[in-house]
């Protein structure tokens, strides 16, 4: 008998997805796909954004000044997610400019210790993101940019993972594998979708300043260590968040 071929996609994707980008608490999965459910890592930005977002609502509704509820909103995202993204920023930042070689370059990326650069990439990271979304609270935006920013932020991880080849042959992007260019395109598609719906041609700034920036980091990290690893998935959507949050703030 021919065996059948493997889903494109699973319901059981979603939770396998926030199993992988957040701490919320999901049931565990008897069978685990690894990068192939990576079409529905935008949809646990989707359930982070939500998060974040009833946390500004909150504070807002409590009579909180804008620039506390922004600080409220960037908590519960780090919260939701246990820093993961910012992780690999602050360990990009470390390697790509600590490192003289790539061996060296990938050696400092892989421990856990913090340098200097690091702290510099994570705090710039947190007061552009912090700044961004105060002008956008200011302008009376909240559940629909967060939702948008969260899903075109997390679509490029599996796009890079797709498109450039691991650069350690070890780690949690090598160990989850590949995930196929129709799962990373599928995955593009929701995130596209998700924020077109709620933003409508607003979307189109944000996708723009997103996909520049990914692209920037793409070719520094294929010039630095040839190729992606975890951590530059990471700091792939922090750079692509970062973006999208300047491009709604620069047009709200």
């Amino acid at each position: 008998m021919t065996p059948k071929s493997d889903p494109l996609a699973r319901p059981g994707d979603i939770a396998e997805a926030l199993a992988l980008l957040t701490r919320l608490p999901v049931p565990a999965q008897s069978e685990h796909r690894g990068a192939r459910a990576a079409w529905a890592w935008p949809l646990a930005g989707l359930a982070v954004a939500l998060l974040a977002s009833l946390a500004g609502w909150l504070a807002l509704a409590l009579g909180l000044p804008t620039m506390l509820a922004a600080g409220l909103i960037l908590a519960t995202q780090i919260a939701a997610t246990g820093a993961l993204h910012e992780d690999g920023l602050a360990d990009t930042a470390d390697g790509f400019w600590g490192g003289q070689t790539r061996a060296r370059r990938l050696e400092i990326m892989k421990d856990s210790r913090i340098g200097s650069y690091g702290v510099l990439a994570l705090v710039l990271a947190l007061g552009l993101r912090w700044g961004a979304l105060v002008a956008i609270l200011e302008a009376g935006g909240l559940f629909a940019p967060l939702i948008a920013v969260a899903v075109l932020s997390r679509a490029p991880m599996a796009v890079l993972m797709a498109a450039m080849p691991n650069a350690r042959g070890t780690g949690l992007a090598q160990d989850i594998g590949p995930p196929g260019q129709d799962a990373a395109t599928l995955g593009v598609i929701i995130a596209l979708g998700v924020a077109a719906l709620v933003l409508g041609w607003g979307v189109l700034a944000p996708i723009l300043w997103a996909t520049l920036a990914v692209i920037a980091l793409a070719a520094v990290a294929r010039a630095k260590i040839g190729g992606q690893t975890g951590d530059i998935l990471g700091a792939a959507q922090q750079l692509a968040e970062i973006a999208a949050l300047a491009a709604l703030a620069a047009s709200l």
